[in-house]
């Protein structure tokens, strides 16, 4: 199963609150308190956002944490490298080319390329605006021009 780790998912919950909210800075006490995730854990992720560049802050008594491109200018794909890193499926995905022992007789290599790459551009295609919308229905666009919905439950 492809899992992303808890510390992704709280990562994205707490952008994208920042995101829906109309209010410029948040401090870190206030996303613990308004997405219920410990606020040791908040502050490590804001930390992160942080360091990556995905958030800035302003120290003071109106001091906080802000987003600091517009939430349609940010993409899922963009939240999640900042905690797990290059998007890879497989060992020979890596950004770095991975260290795959079968790589030289491999006939499957390039069809996961592909996949790989149609994951990472869903990811893209997905900004943080639209993960503040409760009715999204993300479209997914193949290589080949076809279109794939979403169909909602």
């Amino acid at each position: 199963m492809l899992r992303l780790t808890k510390l992704t998912d709280y990562g994205i919950l707490l952008m994208t609150h920042m995101a829906a909210s109309g209010q410029e800075r948040f401090s870190a006490a206030e996303l613990a308190g308004s997405t219920h995730i410990p606020m040791p854990t908040v502050s490590k992720i804001l930390q992160m956002l942080l360091h990556q560049g995905m958030l800035d802050s302003v120290r003071g008594a109106h001091g906080g944490y802000r987003l600091t491109r517009a939430a349609t200018d940010i993409n899922v794909r963009d939240i999640i490298k900042v905690f797990e890193g290059s998007i890879a499926l497989t060992e020979c995905n890596l950004d770095d080319g991975g260290s795959c022992d079968q790589h030289d007789v491999c006939s499957t290599s390039n069809n996961w390329k592909r996949i790989n790459q149609a994951v990472r551009q869903a990811l893209e295609d997905i900004s943080l605006a639209d993960m503040t919308e409760q009715d999204f229905v993300p479209v997914f666009r193949l290589q080949r021009g076809i279109s794939i919905a979403k169909v909602q439950s």
